[in-house]
């Protein structure tokens, strides 16, 4: 049987449409984890990233910062925190988080640097205070590069959240471990189209966020 068929054959077997192990319940599952993962992520990175491009200090260090938490292994991460921690969601949120934190932190600080001065430094000459320039002058032009960094990390969230399957959890990647287990490859292969999916619903959110809260002519300049 080829992919296509594949997927025909998992899509098409109403068993995978209700109960727990349904289509409808690991895909919100999957949401709420990569949810989670997005928000904590972003709590920490923006504000960082927002200063620290306000003040224009720190670059270095945060350049530092996403080359090394790119290159930590995400399933190690999760192995590692679930041998410290114990079962839990912290174990899986951990991995996420760090994987996300990078994207949003570097392209925020970008997103602050590329501002053009000549606003900001009339905002100041008229005694406007520094968190009112970062806010009301800076953050609603470099927002579309924002979006960008938020887009980026909650794909690389949806895409990876499938490890949360390998300690016990829930989500899309419970069809793609428990395929393999069982050698059943149209589950698998169910299992990657729906992460596959989600991913591209996520750009789509992504855009349409985009174009409801960034400004036409910030979207141009973007």
């Amino acid at each position: 049987m080829n992919v296509l068929h594949l997927v025909h054959a998992f899509f098409s077997d109403g068993a995978h449409w209700h109960g727990y192990d349904g289509i409808p319940a690991r895909f919100a599952e999957h949401i709420e984890y990569s949810l989670e993962a997005l928000l904590l992520a972003a709590v920490i990175a923006l504000p960082i990233g927002l200063v620290t491009g306000h003040y224009g200090r720190g670059g270095n260090a945060l350049a530092l910062i996403a080359t090394a938490g790119r290159a930590l292994p995400s399933f190690g991460l999760l192995v590692l925190m679930f041998i410290w921690i114990g079962l839990g969601l912290m174990p899986v949120m951990v991995p996420l988080v760090v994987l996300a934190v990078p994207p949003i932190l570097v392209t925020t600080y970008e997103a602050i640097r590329s501002v053009d001065p000549s606003p900001v430094d009339a905002a100041r000459g008229m005694g406007m205070p520094e968190a009112r320039v970062l806010l009301q002058v800076e953050v609603p032009v470099a927002l579309p590069l924002i979006l960008s960094g938020l887009r980026t990390a909650a794909v690389q969230i949806v895409s990876t959240a499938t490890i949360a399957a390998y300690i016990g959890f829930g989500g899309l990647g419970r069809y793609i471990i428990d395929g393999l287990f069982q050698r059943n490859y149209e589950k698998v292969v169910g299992g990657a189209t729906l992460v596959a999916v989600l991913a591209l619903v996520t750009l789509a959110v992504f855009w349409a966020a985009s174009r409801l809260t960034v400004s036409p002519g910030a979207q141009r300049s973007g």
